[in-house]
């Protein structure tokens, strides 16, 4: 495995982060016990789940299974750089109260102190907030932050699908109170989606935040899906599938898929090789369901990826350009 700083920070991360989000919904406990393993094995020891995952009755269940994971023993807490997330409702349906939401710093405290229970440990690596909030002041965010890492409950704090100009709000009013501010970013980028690169990673780049992709495969659109498809066996729900109903995508897919054959590279680890290639990204999150999944994911941190295939894969997925070029003379 390789690692790499996080952003401005001193702390090592490695190249893949291992996201949680299908342990619970898609991959039982003791499935999932066994990945984490397999990645913490392979030199994976960056972790990144979320408060809600689990979802709908279930929000929580995915921290309960890293929890039970920890409390196998065998040094995986203190091996692991563990990320998690606040912002969602964490009540049932049909019992929402107006302040377990967002990031107000009752919430915020709150939050923390449940993630910390079901996660079965006393602190927190990278507290990340799930979303911006419009409505609480960074003022309050940070203090409410403050508190947590005097407390040593927290070490960072990033973000998650913030645009460019949140960053530099949030990170300016760390910088006047003489805090640290955001340390990483997690926003969607991929191939096929790349508009982060007018404004959010020239802002995280700017303030010292790692960036970390998630989506790399686009729910499953980079991974080979017409191939699947041809064989019997392509997904029939999310967004590759409602994408593969263009007809303009799925022709875009079909050359990329076969740029891709010509040179004998998997789809899927072509998609997570680009992003390791990509300025200012620390590591894509990867949330394999199966063994074979992540096994696939570790090819791709080892693969390089040649000139007539870089500038393949940009002719036929093209950026945006920076900002404000993107959009105006």
């Amino acid at each position: 495995m390789k690692y790499t700083q996080l952003g401005r920070t001193g702390l090592k991360v490695s190249r893949l982060v291992l996201g949680t989000m299908n342990f619970g919904p898609q991959t039982d406990e003791g499935d999932s016990h066994a990945i984490m393993d397999a990645a913490l094995a392979s030199g994976i020891n960056y972790f990144d789940t979320a408060n809600v995952y689990g979802w709908g009755e279930n929000k929580g269940r995915t921290e309960e299974i890293i929890g039970t994971w920890f409390a196998n023993g065998g040094g995986r807490r203190d091996k692991t750089v563990l990320a998690t997330k606040v912002y969602g409702n964490m009540t049932g349906d049909g019992d929402v109260w107006p302040n377990h939401d967002r990031l107000s710093a009752v919430n915020i405290r709150r939050a923390v102190e449940a993630s910390l229970t079901r996660l079965q440990t006393d602190y927190i690596d990278i507290y990340q907030f799930h979303h911006i909030d419009r409505r609480t002041p960074f003022e309050e965010i940070w203090q409410a932050i403050d508190v947590l890492i005097q407390q040593g409950k927290i070490l960072y704090a990033g973000s998650s699908n913030f645009p460019g100009y949140k960053i530099a709000q949030a990170n300016e009013t760390a910088k006047a109170h003489g805090r640290v501010g955001l340390v990483s970013e997690q926003c969607l980028y991929n191939l096929a989606e790349r508009r982060a690169e007018m404004e959010v990673i020239p802002a995280a780049q700017e303030y010292g935040l790692g960036v970390i992709p998630w989506s790399p495969l686009h729910g499953g659109l980079l991974g080979g899906v017409l191939k699947k498809e041809s064989e019997g066996k392509r997904r029939k729900d999310g967004r590759s599938a409602s994408a593969l109903e263009n007809t303009t995508v799925r022709e875009q897919v079909q050359r990329y898929e076969d740029l891709l054959d010509k040179h004998g590279i998997a789809p899927g680890e072509a998609a997570l090789a680009w992003l390791l290639t990509r300025p200012g990204v620390t590591g894509p999150i990867v949330g394999p369901r199966t063994q074979e999944q992540l096994d696939s994911a570790l090819r791709a941190v080892e693969l390089e990826l040649g000139d007539e295939v870089l500038s393949g894969l940009d002719e036929i997925f093209p950026g945006p350009g920076p900002s404000p070029e993107a959009f105006a003379w």
